[in-house]
């Protein structure tokens, strides 16, 4: 198993949890971020006759945990719907995940990541 860091600009997270959803990748967690990155070097510009500060871009930042398989299908959905070809668009870190558990069952493994729908379907074939 794999867990994908994205770090993306907050415009763009509707628009990556759509393409997410549209490759089956419905759970990962999510929160709001700040950090400073090459943007700082373009400190402001004029928009509309406004000075605004680029410096501090609204970032979120979403943790994803897929099996090996779902690797690549999932960084290039990211990839493809964060992209606005400008500095400042984000990063992608993957990461081992030595084990997994899900704690109201105690499973442990790849099948933390199935989803209840398929967790009764495996349970009605054993019996």
């Amino acid at each position: 198993m794999k867990q994908i860091e994205a770090i993306i600009r907050t415009s763009k997270f509707e628009e990556v949890k759509r393409a997410l959803h549209e490759i089956e990748i419905d759970f990962f967690s999510y929160w709001e971020a700040n950090g400073v990155g090459n943007e700082i070097y373009k400190s402001s510009r004029i928009y509309r006759g406004a000075i605004v500060d680029t410096t501090n871009i609204p970032r979120s930042v979403l943790t994803i945990v897929v099996r090996d398989r779902n690797l690549r299908k999932t960084v290039d959905c990211i990839l493809k719907a964060a992209n606005t070809g400008e500095i400042g668009d984000g990063r992608i870190f993957v990461t081992n995940v030595e084990e997994s558990w899900k704690i109201r069952n105690k499973t442990n493994g790849e099948d933390t990541l199935k989803g209840e729908h398929e967790m009764d379907a495996i349970v009605s074939a054993i019996n």
